[in-house]
Parts: C-alpha cells; sequence; structure tokens
C-alpha cells in the first residue's frame, strides 16, 4: 500500500509478513571449513560497548535463524567480531585483523561514522564488502558507489535523509513554512541544520532564527523568548536528550509551550521528556531508523524473539544489524556464489522486504529505505508510517 503525500516521491513503505528463510543451491566454494565468514566491527569495549553489545546480539540472532533454516547456499553463517573501542584508529585494526587473519567473506560496521569513513578505504583496497547497517553520516554516502568506494553499502539512513523527512512532513502535513532554529553546538547539530537549510526552498520555508547550544547548558530563557517573538511555527532542534526535558519546561515558563512545536531528533518521545513537560512535547515530531512499538508482523515478530533470548527489549541497532545479516544473506542467495563481486552486484540490484518497508539501493550504493514518523499526541508518541524521500546528491 502506498500514501503519495507529493509528487515528489514521499511514501509509506509497505510491511512484510513473516521472517526471512534462505534456500540452499550450487554455491561455488571458498571458505575451507564451509562457511560464510562475517566480520562484524563495532565497540564491544569502551563507553560505546552497550550499543556493540546490541549489535552483536543482532547479528547473531540472523545468523542462528538463517543457519537454522538451512544455511545460505547450504553454508552457514559465521559472525566473527571486531572491537573498535568506538574510535577509527581501533576500528581500522579491527578490520584488518578481520581481513588478513580470519579471512572474513564480508563485514558490516561500524556504528560510529567516524570509525566507518576510516574503514572506507581499507576494504576497497582489499576488495571486500562493507555494509554498514547503523552509521548516519552523508559522508559514507557521497564518497560510495559512483563517489569512488564501489565496495561500501550502507543500510541504514543518513543524518540528511532525517532532516528532509522531517523538514517535508512539517511542511506537507502541517503546512509550516518558517522555523527557528534551537539545536545542539556540535558537528551533528549544526551538519542537521545545514541539511534542512539545502531543502528549505523545496517547500518555500525559510529559517527566521537560529542558535545553538552548548552540551550541558541549562538556560534557554532568552533564545526562548527571541523564539516567541519570530513568527516562528515550529522549533528545528536536533540534540542531546538531556536537554530537550529542560527545553521543554522553560518554553512553557515563556508561554510557547503548545504554540510552537519542536520538530527534529532529540528523543522527544520517550517517557521521561514528555513527563517533563508534557504541554510542550506535544506535537513535537520526529523521525527513527525503526522503534520497537513500530506495528508490522515482521517487526513484531523480531521484538518478541528478541525479548525472550535476551531477557531485554530490542535497541535500534539490536534491529538494524539483525535486519542487515537477512539482507547480505538475501544478496548472497540471489548471486548463488560468496564471491565478492557477484554478491556487490546482486546486492546493488536487490529489493529487500524489511520489517519496516521495501529496501533498495541507489548509484551511491545508499539504501532507499523509510524512516519512521513520530508525532506526540495526546501525551504519547504516535507512529504515523514509515516514509521515503530522494535526497539530492552534491554535484
Amino acid at each position: 500500500m502506498t500514501i503519495e503525500l507529493s509528487r515528489r516521491g514521499f511514501c509509506i513503505g509497505a510491511t512484510m509478513v513473516g521472517l526471512q528463510t534462505i534456500s540452499s543451491g550450487a554455491f561455488a566454494a571458498r571458505s575451507e571449513d564451509g562457511t560464510v565468514r562475517l566480520g562484524l566491527v563495532a565497540p564491544m569495549s569502551g563507553p560505546n560497548a552497550r550499543y556493540g553489545a546490541f549489535s552483536m546480539r543482532g547479528a547473531q540472532m540472523a545468523a542462528k535463524e538463517i543457519n537454522d533454516a538451512g544455511g545460505v547456499g547450504g553454508r552457514k553463517i559465521s559472525v566473527m567480531p571486531g572491537d573498535s573501542q568506538g574510535t577509527p584508529v581501533e576500528g581500522v585494526s579491527a578490520t584488518r585483523r578481520l581481513i588478513d587473519q580470519d579471512q572474513v567473506d564480508f563485514i558490516i560496521g561500524d556504528v560510529s561514522s567516524s570509525v566507518t569513513l576510516a574503514m572506507q578505504p581499507v576494504v576497497e583496497d582489499a576488495g571486500v564488502l562493507l555494509l554498514n547497517a547503523a552509521s548516519s553520516n552523508p559522508m559514507i554516502t557521497y564518497k560510495a558507489g559512483v563517489g569512488g568506494f564501489k565496495w561500501s553499502f550502507r543500510n541504514y539512513p543518513t543524518d540528511e535523509n532525517r532532516a528532509l523527512l522531517v523538514l517535508q512532513y512539517a511542511a506537507e502535513k502541517k503546512g509550516f513554512t518558517k522555523y527557528a532554529v534551537l539545536s545542539v553546538d556540535s558537528d551533528y547539530g549544526r551538519a542537521a541544520i545545514q541539511f534542512t537549510k539545502k531543502y528549505l526552498p523545496r517547500f518555500k520555508s525559510a529559517i527566521v532564527t537560529e542558535d545553538y547550544y552548548k552540551e550541558g547548558e541549562v538556560d534557554f530563557r532568552s533564545v526562548l523568548s527571541k523564539i516567541r517573538d519570530s513568527g516562528a511555527q515550529a522549533i528545528i532542534m536536533y540534540g542531546n536528550a538531556d536537554s530537550s526535558p529542560i527545553v521543554g519546561r522553560q518554553m512553557m515558563e515563556v508561554g510557547i509551550a503548545g504554540k510552537i512545536p519542536l520538530i527534529g531528533n532529540a528523543e522527544f518521545n520517550t517517557a521521561s521528556t514528555i513527563k517533563a513537560a508534557p504541554k510542550a512535547m506535544e506535537g513535537a515530531i520526529e523521525a527513527a531508523a525503526w522503534l520497537p512499538a513500530y506495528d508490522s508482523p515482521k517487526s513484531k515478530a523480531f521484538v518478541e524473539k528478541f525479548t525472550a533470548e535476551y531477557r531485554e527489549a530490542p535497541n535500534n541497532h539490536a534491529y538494524v544489524h539483525w535486519e542487515t545479516v537477512h539482507l547480505l544473506a538475501k544478496a548472497i542467495e540471489q548471486a548463488k556464489s560468496i564471491d565478492r563481486e557477484k554478491v556487490r552486484a546482486a546486492l546493488s540490484g536487490i529489493k529487500y522486504d524489511s520489517a519496516v518497508g521495501e529496501v533498495t539501493f541507489d548509484d551511491h550504493n545508499q539504501a532507499r529505505l523509510p524512516m519512521i514518523l513520530l508525532e506526540i499526541e495526546g501525551g504519547k508518541p504516535a507512529i504515523k508510517g514509515a516514509y521515503k524521500a530522494e535526497i539530492d546528491y552534491p554535484k
């Protein structure tokens, strides 16, 4: 089912019933032990180790599902970890070990964009396919496919995708054309606003005030007062989850709560943020790659199985790595080989039914995949659907 919001291709992704299964066939032999060796680069230690743990669990669960169904072409998938510690230097070292010592066939990684960017030239030199599942920096895509790195693919929306979708939803569904900016003063926060500015002309929209806050800042009253008098219809905010409740409470103090909604990405939808400032969070809009509450049969089955297996609910990293292993397995199946060139070609032309909607790749090896749009309604996050929009690549 497709819902067209405009002629610019903003459409809802169809969902799929059931889990991916992989059939067997005649495959070219390469690995001596008869397995598909899949390297997974992620922060297994350090401050971001929790992300790595969820990534590994999602990948291992997918591999087990595929293996229990007979493997891919009769081959079992073996997931081999590489610890990036969340840093580019360690990520490169882990990638080289997986290629040179473990002789992996394919690599998935990393959670951190800076690590993934450092990995790209390494896999390019080695001719090993890198399928990213969780990094969002657009430069990874700009440099891939026709951008130069033919061995780099990404099955995850970029920060540019997110900024475009939030702006497009706000313009086409809410009629907003005037925005105030209150974003974190970081590479992430400033880049999100740059991407937003890139697409403002598409929707005949404008930014009327623009401000950035430092991490740890706690007084937003003067900026919010300026926004109150600016004529802005919404506040674009990309930033820290810790700041959202503070901003929300101070929006109530200056009298704009319930009048000027927040849009962007700063965990507006969490229970603690909504509880801290329910009136200010009402109408807040943000986009997510995936949410446990997303109502599709495949997504619900994944959440139920993961929770039963690990005794806790999955997060986004668990889901995207689980889905990406299934995606890679389908590409191997279609290639009827684990030959890297053949799998790369299969991935370029694949049509894969994810839990959120159909996934295909563009000529920059970037997945065209839906993002989930949320809006806070009646004090609760309401999922408005899974949407796509085409970005404009730099010339």
